[in-house]
């Protein structure tokens, strides 16, 4: 299954949609290059959709995740992880990135946590 990364916009929040089996032979450097892209446009608020996601690996897949998190913060972004599959959760708690990223289950709360969040900072 080829890996696929789309992005839309919902107000200034950048979704992007992942696709496929996210390995290194399949998708080196796919995640961590979309979010670049989208930082590059001036958004600040990216949720990456995993809904489609088969399997990450650790370096394609949960590398390019932390990469691409720390590369939001650095440019003071805020990237937000939603729909992640059962496996990919589990790996996420074993690695305690849970604790890192906000993960979401329903795409209106996780566009609405981002809004939630400038209101209350005052942004």
């Amino acid at each position: 299954m080829k890996c696929t990364a789309e992005v839309r916009k919902i107000g200034d929040v950048a979704v992007v949609d992942l696709t496929g089996e996210f390995t290194i032979e399949k998708a080196p450097g796919l995640i961590r290059r979309t979010v670049g892209d989208v930082l590059d446009t001036g958004t600040r608020n990216i949720l990456l959709n995993l809904a489609q996601v088969t399997y990450m690996d650790s370096a394609a897949g949960i590398g390019e995740l932390v990469g691409s998190y720390s590369s939001a913060v650095r440019r003071g972004a805020r990237l937000k992880l939603l729909n992640a599959g059962r496996n990919i959760f589990h790996v996420l708690q074993l690695t305690r990135l849970d604790t890192i990223f906000e993960i979401y289950i329903d795409e209106d709360a996780a566009i609405r946590s981002f809004r939630e969040f400038s209101t209350r900072s005052g942004a």
